[in-house]
């Protein structure tokens, strides 16, 4: 059964919480495996000196983090307009702002090592991503019709565009 978000509109695609709990406790198992005990698929990483790695996994991380606080402000503790389409702050730039947090962790952990076989969990994580994000707007669509469908033609699903046009509607 899906999930709804206390307090407003729509739900979340079913099993969410135990794909992304199971997402993460395998791509930590397999990152910390490879990226520092078996080291099987991190060759790359001598081509990258250690202080670009560590400046490339600093921005991402802190990237994300900003990415996932904004909308966590937004979604959580705004009491006011919980039936009304979110289209304001970090929303007027991307439609899935969380998952694009917890995406650029991930990703971030990958700069860190170069390690390829995290490299492809990442890729296998953002299709999983993608499909939750995919259900949970079929069911926006259907609480707000042209609107959402509006909002989904102006403002970009993963890669945010930062000159955005002001959404009136």
């Amino acid at each position: 059964m899906p999930h709804t978000h206390e307090g407003r509109l729509g739900n979340e695609a079913p099993h969410s919480h135990l794909l992304q709990l199971g997402s993460l406790i395998t791509f930590g198992v397999v990152w910390v495996l490879d990226s520092l005990i078996l080291r099987f698929s991190v060759f790359l990483d001598m081509y990258v000196p250690v202080i670009a790695r560590i400046i490339v996994f600093s921005v991402l991380l802190i990237l994300a983090i900003v990415f996932i606080q904004i909308s966590q402000k937004i979604l959580f503790n705004s009491p006011e307009n919980k039936e009304e389409l979110i289209k304001q702050g970090i929303f007027n730039h991307v439609r899935h702002p969380l998952y694009l947090g917890v995406l650029l962790i991930y990703l971030s952990f990958f700069f860190l090592s170069f390690s390829l076989i995290s490299l492809a969990l990442w890729i296998t994580i953002f299709l999983i991503y993608n499909r939750l994000a995919t259900f949970e707007e079929q069911e926006l669509e259907k609480i707000y019709k042209d609107d959402y469908l509006k909002y989904k033609r102006r403002v970009a699903k993963w890669i945010p565009r930062i000159k955005s046009k002001t959404f009136n509607n």
